[in-house]
């Protein structure tokens, strides 16, 4: 148990923000999901499927959930997914 206020103010903020980073990474996680579904069944809106998931990584990113490499990385494969589907 913390003993200082300091300690017990940063558990209660601590807890606060691992809610917060834990729905903002939920919602990053389903967006990635639906754009790889659409983009393996050749989906006629698998452009804007992908588009909204880039942008919930970059919230994701500006928030301080996810680095910015790695929520690149995401949307390169991402992108990758798509030229690959729109060529097929």
């Amino acid at each position: 148990m913390a003993n200082t206020s300091s300690a017990i103010k940063r558990i209660r903020s601590s807890a606060r923000k691992r809610r917060r980073n834990i729905l903002v990474r939920s919602s990053v996680r389903t967006a990635v999901k639906k754009a790889v579904v659409a983009t393996g069944d050749a989906a006629a809106d698998s452009m804007d499927t992908v588009r909204s998931a880039a942008s919930a990584l970059d919230r994701a990113v500006s928030k301080g959930v996810m680095h910015k490499n790695s929520a690149a990385r995401r949307k390169s494969r991402l992108m990758k997914r798509l030229q690959k589907a729109s060529k097929a």
